[in-house]
């Protein structure tokens, strides 16, 4: 099996300030025709921010989708043009108020494959030093502390839902674990 579908044609459906909506219609494998309906995103980064005390940064903000306050690392959209990494650097000065030092990839993520474009870059630094929070005109948000160990409980007790946080956290204790960071 190839696995690979052909691109017929394309509409935009919708074009906004951060994502775009397309349905396309394709060519499967077996000659049959199919619709996809996609989400455009520019793509994201997040960024584990392991201090002296082996506490990682963490930011609590609302989230319209779920109308509720989430527990996230530090992360961001991706500017157009801009390398992942600088983007990841940016984001957590901006909310965390921290400079990072030793960046190390912890590889990309794709949030939801079925249907949208979006790549998450994660990203593990150790804090170098601290300056201050440069937080956008319309972000709002708590900065707090974690130690590494109570944010893997915390993922593994389901209190901290968002995917890119599961992952980057999960990836930073068993990278540590292993000697490698």
């Amino acid at each position: 099996m190839k696995l690979f579908e052909k691109t017929i044609r394309s509409e935009d459906i919708f074009k906004g300030k951060i994502i775009n909506v397309k349905l396309d219609e394709v060519e499967l494998e077996n000659g049959e025709k199919a619709m996809r309906e996609i989400v455009a995103h520019p793509g994201g980064v997040c960024v584990a921010a392991l201090d002296e005390n082996n506490e990682l940064f963490f930011v609590r903000q609302f989230r319209y989708p779920y109308k509720e306050v989430t527990l996230e690392l530090p992360a961001g959209k991706l500017e157009k043009g801009q390398d992942p990494l600088e983007n990841g650097k940016r984001e957590l000065l901006e909310e965390t108020g921290t400079i990072g030092k030793g960046y190390m990839t912890l590889g990309k993520l794709y949030p939801s494959p079925g249907y949208c474009g979006e790549i998450i870059h994660l990203y593990f630094c150790r804090v170098d030093h601290y300056e201050k929070q440069q937080l956008d005109e319309d972000e709002f948000l708590n900065v707090e502390k974690i130690p590494l160990d109570r944010a893997v409980e915390m993922v593994l007790n389901n209190e901290i839902p968002d995917s890119k946080t599961q992952v980057a956290v999960l990836k930073t204790a068993a990278l540590i674990n292993k000697g490698i960071l």
